[in-house]
């Protein structure tokens, strides 16, 4: 028997938390797609996890397969075409989960890469950690209240990012703080938002030519469904089955790219994630929008 992963143990524990303590939202907003009827959601609050990716720790675990190169794909849609163009994100990138989004045509509207485009927040970002490494301001915020004033459906979830750069044994180090509102865990919560950021920490630190350090990861509102307590069920005897290998693996996500390589120069191809094992059968969810 070997020991999980610390991805896998956090969700071991989230999971059990959920269970025993989640607290039953009223009156929710989203819907299930499939009849319209009240997505009711069963959550906690302010659930912390944190990850030292220098020492090899990443958040993903292997219950089911993540597409990896879909969630970099969205990221850079965000931060490097910063772009709200679902077909730009159809075509150059093939996702298409975001079109129950559509306010009408073709955009998301005022959200997400629209914002970091409004406000040049990713340059500024870019330029303050190579100029002003060990400042205490490198932050993007996309909860921009006068862009809630303008025509988009969704205020942002993932919505904060804090950068801080530490010097250790003469290298210097990224670390990332990633902030969300609201994270449906099994949907998009157990690997592929943590790790879609931790490309974009890994791109941000090679265009500085920084390696990474720390990637720390804070949900404000850590919820499943009320029709998702059956894969939570599920999730937990598959954590059990991985427990039972004889050798636990731990992916490890890889950019291979040049040191100072330009942060618009990096593709979702560059990328690699190697060790992966996931057990291949998918889950099947009703999802709330």
């Amino acid at each position: 028997m070997s020991e999980l992963n610390k991805a896998e143990k956090y969700l071991l524990e989230n999971l059990t938390l959920l269970a025993k303590e989640g607290c039953m939202d009223e009156n929710p907003r989203p819907t299930y797609a499939s009849d319209g009827s009240p997505a009711n959601s069963i959550f906690l609050t302010s659930v912390y996890e944190t990850y030292d990716l220098s020492k090899g720790e990443f958040p993903i675990t292997e219950t089911r397969q993540i597409a990896i190169k879909s969630g970099i794909g969205e990221v850079f849609w965000i931060y490097q075409d910063q772009s709200n163009d679902l077909e730009l994100l159809k075509d150059k990138y093939g996702v298409t989960w975001w079109n129950s989004w559509d306010i009408g045509n073709r955009t998301i509207g005022q959200r997400y890469g629209a914002t970091v485009k409004e406000y040049d927040l990713m340059n500024q970002l870019l330029d303050g950690l190579k100029n002003n490494p060990f400042g205490r301001r490198h932050i993007i915020s996309l909860w921009q209240e006068e862009d809630f004033k303008k025509e988009g459906k969704l205020p942002p979830c993932a919505f904060q990012t804090m950068w801080s750069v530490r010097k250790v044994n003469g290298e210097f180090y990224l670390d990332l703080t990633l902030t969300q509102r609201s994270n449906d865990y099994l949907v998009s919560g157990t690997g592929i938002n943590q790790m879609q950021y931790i490309a974009l920490q890994m791109s941000v630190a090679k265009h500085c030519s920084f390696k990474v350090g720390k990637f720390s990861h804070l949900r404000q509102n850590l919820h499943i469904y009320s029709r998702h307590i059956e894969q939570a069920e599920e999730t937990i005897k598959r954590i059990k089955q991985l427990k039972n290998r004889e050798v636990q693996s731990q992916p490890t996500l890889i950019l291979n790219v040049p040191d100072g390589t330009n942060f618009y120069d990096i593709k979702v191809d560059d990328f690699e994630l190697v060790d992966y094992n996931p057990i291949k059968s998918q889950l099947k969810f009703d999802l709330a929008i």
